[in-house]
């Protein structure tokens, strides 16, 4: 009875070691799997981080070189575009970063009005082109000629302006002034605050 009751406290024993010793290794393994996810959490938010703090960018999505392109209205060419680059931005946006010129068609595809700029930007939202520097439209009719070193063209009302200083030359005389609103093709023009008119002598 004795013995039997020395076995019995032992298998009792045992199995308290033994389910302690399972426990504690149990234990281990959970703490040791909640380190290694805990890590690869802080890992992937670290990356994820990285990820978010890349700027963005914000450059031409499509650059192209040597440009010829016909604008057209109810199947009538009205604008021939040369360029020697163009970029070509995300919503629409476009930049002529080496310059642009165009030539304004009438109802019998004659060319009318030129244009030329060393800088132009497009913006698509405002249907707005903006140059810059060196801009000079001139009449074909008339031959008379606008320079100035800022200009806005809005294709929807078919005018330039700007605010800007201008001279204009128009036969053998130069008017000069600040602001200007004139027609696509150049027939008609007003300087918002003229400064004066100067003779040319031949």
């Amino acid at each position: 009875m004795k013995q039997f009751k020395l076995k019995e406290d032992l298998l009792t024993n045992f199995n308290k070691i033994y389910m302690r010793t399972v426990m504690a290794f149990a234990h281990d393994r959970f703490f040791v799997c909640g380190v290694v996810i805990c890590c690869l959490l802080a890992l992937s938010c670290q990356k994820r981080k990285e990820l978010l703090d890349q700027p963005v960018y914000e450059g031409p999505l499509v650059s192209m070189d040597s440009i010829y392109t016909k604008m057209s209205d109810s199947a009538k060419v009205t604008v021939i575009l040369k360029a020697a680059q163009q970029y070509n931005y995300e919503g629409g946006d476009r930049e002529w970063p080496k310059g642009l010129y165009l030539e304004y068609l009438d109802d019998d595809g004659e060319v009318v009005s030129t244009f030329r700029a060393d800088y132009v930007y497009y913006t698509f939202k405002d249907n707005l082109y903006r140059s810059e520097g060196n801009v000079v439209v001139k009449s074909l009719d008339n031959e008379d000629e606008l320079n100035t070193e800022e200009l806005f063209w809005n294709p929807s009302d078919e005018e330039f302006y700007t605010d800007r200083f201008v001279t204009i030359q128009s036969d053998d005389e130069v008017h000069t002034g600040e602001g200007l609103r004139a027609d696509q093709d150049f027939s008609s023009y007003k300087i918002l605050k003229p400064q004066g008119t100067l003779l040319i002598e031949e």
